[in-house]
């Protein structure tokens, strides 16, 4: 498998996004703050990254909570996961919102989302009068009971 090349401006003082091992599928987003941010319960807050990118066409970013920070303090991503298209030029930006019953606070240069860069099929729709069936069919929203 090839690696891609991404361009990237990084406007904050935290270090570029990097893969923590060799088997990690995400890299780290870091809060891009001069002071801490306190999200209160059930509070939603959009968090600046300093980060821009510009992908290759045929490929997304995906922005993912982070376990440890939604084990720990019950503080995950809205939106999720949620898509960075490769025609966006925007700042990286993240909405945390806190599921605890407590305020969290997130300190500049915390870890706060976790991003995938993944490849895009594209598809082209044939509009039909009848889909085959199959032995699902409609069924959905736990049909198949909770064990």
């Amino acid at each position: 498998m090839a690696d891609i090349k991404v361009k990237i401006i990084n406007q904050s003082a935290n270090s570029l996004p990097e893969y923590a091992t060799p088997g990690s599928s995400g890299m780290d987003l870091r809060a891009n703050l001069t002071t801490s941010q306190v999200i209160q319960p059930m509070e939603r807050l959009l968090i600046a990254t300093g980060l821009f990118i510009e992908l290759p066409e045929g490929y997304e970013a995906q922005i993912r909570p982070r376990s440890g920070l939604a084990i720990k303090q019950g503080i995950t991503c809205l939106n999720t996961p949620g898509t960075i298209d490769a025609d966006y030029r925007g700042e990286i930006k993240i909405i945390l919102i806190n599921l605890s019953n407590e305020e969290q606070v997130i300190q500049p240069g915390d870890r706060i989302a976790q991003m995938i860069i993944q490849s895009v099929e594209k598809c082209k729709w044939v509009q039909v009068e009848e889909i085959a069936t199959s032995n699902r069919n409609a069924g959905g929203f736990g049909h198949t009971g909770k064990n």
